[in-house]
């Protein structure tokens, strides 16, 4: 049996995340394992209060030794994207960085630069650690019988052909998919107002990035609970 916690998307609300942490350590106490990795599905950053903050208590994780995997969201690209003079490619042409629909004048904020800093600007005041972690962040992690990825896969694809962009950024293909994939694929990316188990894929965004609340949850096998104040919840597929 392979054990895995993971956790949506995060969106700068520092506080969530913390106690998402906790949930997982009373977790962790219960069942005596202290090994099993925790997958955060990335969306680091923007529209919440403390990206910064966000960003440092992982990668200070990471450096420590914590087992956490963060992977790369489409807003942790957009926000790499922005401080290096770029817009994301998959970004709608309408679109730009600090659109209030992308959230990223908060973000910049958190880093204490202006909420309309230009991409020299903004790069001035990110660490250059953080800058990099950002860049570096993987696009999906495998564990056993589990895919973790920020948005999703395309369907009938192979693992090693799928790209960055499809993983950062796939929605209709890949959520109105009803067929089996090779793995359990659990993603964020489109938020709902609950964790959703839609068999072949487990949706844990639950739209912290709105007010709704930041979901951990625990897979044993393919067995998915989301892990509340009282303990474990059972998160079964949804009936067709």
């Amino acid at each position: 049996m392979i054990r895995t916690y993971a956790i949506g998307d995060i969106h700068g609300q520092i506080d969530l995340l913390r106690a998402a942490h906790a949930r997982i350590e009373a977790d962790r106490a219960r069942t005596g394992d202290a090994e099993a990795p925790i997958v955060h599905v990335g969306d680091l950053v923007d529209r919440g209060p403390d990206s910064r903050g966000v960003v440092e208590l992982l990668l200070k994780g990471q450096l420590a030794g914590k087992p956490w995997i963060v992977l790369k969201g489409n807003h942790d690209r957009m926000f790499t994207y922005y401080l290096e003079g770029r817009r994301d490619p998959v970004l709608r042409a309408d679109l730009e960085y600090l659109n209030p629909r992308i959230g990223g004048a908060e973000t910049l904020l958190s880093y204490g630069a202006s909420s309309d800093a230009t991409p020299i600007e903004a790069a001035a005041a990110v660490p250059a650690g953080h800058r990099v972690f950002l860049q570096d962040l993987p696009s999906h992690h495998l564990r056993g019988e589990v895919l973790f990825v920020h948005a999703g896969i395309a369907p009938g694809v192979p693992l090693e052909d799928q790209t960055e962009n499809t993983m950062a950024w796939i929605r209709a293909p890949f959520l109105e998919f009803t067929g089996p994939h090779p793995w359990l694929v659990v993603h964020g990316h489109t938020h709902r107002p609950e964790a959703e188990h839609c068999g072949n894929r487990v949706n844990i965004d639950s739209s912290a990035a709105y007010g709704g609340p930041l979901t951990a949850v625990v897979i044993e096998g393919r067995d998915v609970w989301v892990l509340g104040p009282d303990g474990r919840i059972p998160l079964k597929p949804q009936a067709d």
